[in-house]
């Protein structure tokens, strides 16, 4: 346990000295916290001391457009692997003692959308500290983004500003989402199942740690978009054409966040996802997504307390960002799984062939005894392949399994007719049929009720 406080100082002289080269600069002090933690967590990911060095010295860092709200600066390391980002004495401190149960969550756990901490600095010079922590690279430059959000699952006060919609790529917020794509974003069964489970253990650990005002950052890349825009027309800030580069850490995109618990082949027809979710929006265009929670350095601390109840006496208390490390896990969940990521159904197999329907009618059977026959009626154009209607299952972002209506035995089978999915439209232009016995109606399945409650 003392590698995670252990604290290495080194002095940089301008003249030199032994152990360091000489520079042009004032002298400065240049401290190392948990080097042995930290390199714990760098084996961890795949990440070898000579790449890290190279990643970082090799060339000069690449400052990035925007800050953070807190007035952080981020840099980016020349190779794209990298996101060095300036924090303030707080969050430093907070950081080096959630090392030991961070660790221990990420050590048995690799594939997560939290953040990977690689490393915590402190440059002194001049009288002044400058705290730096290392962390993966969500979006990589050399992919185009064409919008980005910055979603937590309340609502006040989380439009964005006006000086940010300015900017090469403004960073959106909640509301700009449900009003630009009140729909949501769709993905296929598998993918959103993995998504959900992972989101829920993430906060879960977050809510261990009595984490709040948490964000998911997310970034759209439009494959549609793309494919018809000029060549060389680029105005994302340090953007690069070329195909990015197989990252060195493990672990690192979106996809392998969440990849453990999906299974290849779903719905999307993109043959490179290059590290993106992929998805579509409610128009049926092909997205990208690349996703991952940030700002979780924020502890439920005495200050936030206040702030909470200030703006509880003002607001509406449950759409503040600043809430109990429990309730915001819990609205945070129930906002991605619900509203901003939505299920398109997966294609039945030829046993299970469950589709929308619209209306059914009694008749006879060969034998004599009354059956029902379903109909069903679809419209909308076939590329959409999704619904805006689309509906989630309560308890899905629990992680527990979808609930469908049992295939009757075969040896009772004597109708043929096509049955209704209780939840999701179909995919548009299909009507499948299904065989249920003659003598008995189908009902609605009983699904449990969301353990998150408003």
């Amino acid at each position: 346990m003392q590698d995670f406080y252990v604290v290495e100082s080194i002095f940089f002289p301008s003249e030199g000295s032994n152990l360091t080269p000489a520079h042009h600069y004032n002298d400065f002090r240049f401290k190392t916290y948990a080097p042995v933690a930290f390199r714990y967590f760098r084996e961890l990911f795949g990440i070898r001391p000579d790449d890290y060095l190279y990643s970082l010295c090799n060339e000069p860092l690449i400052e990035l457009c925007s800050s953070g709200a807190s007035g952080s600066l981020f840099y980016v390391s020349s190779d794209d692997e990298f996101i060095i980002k300036t924090v303030q004495h707080k969050e430093a401190e907070f950081l080096q003692k959630l090392l030991p149960g961070y660790y221990m969550n990420l050590n048995q756990n690799p594939r997560t959308l939290l953040p990977k901490f690689y490393g915590l600095y402190c440059v002194q010079a001049g009288g002044k500290n400058i705290r730096i922590v290392v962390m993966n690279n969500l979006l990589p430059r050399s992919v185009k983004m064409h919008i980005k959000y910055d979603l937590k699952g309340s609502t006040y006060k989380r439009r964005a500003s006006q000086k940010e919609r300015e900017k090469p790529l403004p960073t959106f917020k909640d509301l700009d989402f449900l009003q630009d794509i009140p729909d949501g974003l769709f993905l296929d069964a598998d993918m959103y199942n993995a998504l959900c489970k992972t989101l829920q253990r993430d906060c879960l650990v977050l809510q261990s740690f009595k984490i709040m005002d948490y964000s998911l950052l997310m970034s759209i890349h439009n494959i549609d978009h793309a494919q018809r825009e000029p060549l060389g027309n680029e105005a994302q800030c340090s953007a690069d054409t070329r195909k990015p580069a197989p990252q060195k850490a493990l672990y690192s995109t979106a996809m392998e966040s969440i990849q453990g618990e999906a299974r290849r082949g779903g719905t999307m027809e993109t043959d490179d996802h290059m590290g993106g979710i992929p998805a579509r929006n409610s128009k049926g265009e092909r997205l990208l997504l690349y996703i991952g929670i940030i700002d979780i350095l924020q502890s439920y601390r005495f200050v936030k307390k206040l702030e909470h109840s200030w703006k509880a006496l003002v607001h509406d208390g449950d759409t503040v960002s600043v809430h109990r490390p429990g309730f915001y896990a819990e609205r945070f969940q129930r906002f991605m799984c619900n509203t901003v990521f939505k299920k398109i159904p997966l294609k039945p197999s030829p046993s299970k062939k469950f589709r929308s329907g619209s209306s059914f009618s009694r008749r006879a059977g060969p034998s004599g005894n009354s059956c029902i026959t379903y109909q069903t009626s679809v419209s909308g154009e076939h590329k959409a392949q999704v619904t805006t209607k689309a509906e989630v299952e309560p308890g899905v972002h629990f992680g527990r399994p979808d609930v469908l209506p049992q295939t009757p035995p075969l040896e009772k089978i004597s109708e043929v007719s096509t049955i209704p999915d209780p939840y999701f439209s179909p995919v548009v232009g299909e009507t499948l049929p299904m065989q249920t016995t003659s003598s008995t109606l189908l009902e609605k399945p009983e699904v449990a009720e969301s353990e998150f409650t408003h």
